[in-house]
């Protein structure tokens, strides 16, 4: 099984972030034959045009997910640019891809939606996705819900490529990451960097508690049973809280006669206990930036062996090469 996955560097990875995608990225090196994880840099150029900005939010999150638990000797961790082949291999599937397929695509049927003004980068993000799938054989795709549609966008492309000019392609299967870990931003709402209510894996500790203690609660009593359904701090407290801890705060919801501030002071205790050993191996990787390019060079040189191969292929299969 070779499991494949990206995430774009528009900033700090939030909670949503690690308990939404990436602790399972980590739980699926062990589990993969092959693992391939990137820094999906090109991606973001269609949020992020400043040139600084995009060259640190990708080495830092290189850093994250090395401190975060991937392993470069048992997962393929690179830069999505470094590998050049995926782009050439984008063009190929380009010419092949309809219009109307990309316009039902969500990304872009929304943004259309709200009147927002949206280039061709976007249009054919979905492309530059499947060639990203497709260039390492990947049997396995990681994904959220909201983003089942592109792997069947990129089993559509394949198909295609594979029905005009023989097989070529491994067609993928999705894996739908755990959603059961509802990740609520400061707001209730999901969190998302768009919302600005995100939570940083790696905020400054104090700064972190005092973003927890300015969360919005409701006016109830103090001395009111409370509801923990639904309810942002008792969904946050789940994440980082041990069985123990959170089979506890049950009782003193059901129980009441407390303040929200006392929840708010566990939660930020948690979540400190949670994330010290991350931040300790974060610490250790970002003093030592060249080790960390090295990890990405070595991952960028695996990655466009792979990626070259399955290029070849496509070229040789559409008579691209070979002429």
């Amino acid at each position: 099984m070779r499991v494949l996955s990206g995430i774009q560097p528009t900033g700090p990875f939030h909670w949503g972030n690690y308990f939404g995608a990436i602790q399972q990225y980590v739980d699926l090196q062990d589990q993969a034959a092959e693992a391939y994880y990137f820094i999906a840099n090109l991606h973001a150029l269609n949020t992020v045009r400043d040139r600084e900005k995009l060259q640190e939010y990708t080495l830092n999150g290189a850093i994250d997910l090395l401190a975060l638990g991937l392993k470069p000797e048992k997962a393929v961790l690179f830069v999505q640019s470094d590998v050049p082949e995926v782009s050439e291999l984008c063009w190929l599937l380009l010419t092949g891809t309809p219009m109307g397929l990309l316009e039902r695509c969500v990304s872009y049927k929304d943004k259309m939606a709200k009147g927002l003004k949206a280039d061709a980068g976007l249009f054919t993000y979905p492309v530059l996705q499947a060639a990203d799938i497709l260039a390492y054989d990947s049997n396995i795709v990681p994904v959220g819900e909201d983003q089942i549609q592109h792997i069947e966008v990129c089993r559509d492309i394949a198909g295609s490529f594979n029905h005009h000019f023989g097989e070529t392609f491994v067609m993928p299967k999705a894996k739908v990451l755990d959603s059961s870990a509802r990740v609520p931003g400061l707001d209730g709402e999901k969190m998302s960097k768009s919302y600005n209510n995100t939570l940083a894996v790696f905020d400054d500790v104090k700064a972190q508690r005092k973003q927890i203690m300015r969360i919005t609660t409701d006016s109830r009593p103090m001395e009111e049973p409370k509801n923990p359904d639904g309810d942002v701090l008792f969904d946050l407290y789940k994440l980082v809280a041990t069985e123990s801890q959170v089979a506890d705060m049950t009782a003193l919801y059901a129980r009441g006669g407390f303040g929200y501030g006392e929840v708010k002071k566990a939660l930020a205790d948690a979540a400190e206990t949670y994330f010290a050993e991350a931040r300790e191996r974060r610490a250790a990787w970002a003093a030592r930036p060249d080790d960390v390019r090295d990890v990405l060079k070595s991952g960028a040189a695996k990655a466009r062996a792979k990626a070259a191969a399955t290029l070849a292929r496509a070229q040789s299969a559409c008579g691209a090469k070979g002429y």
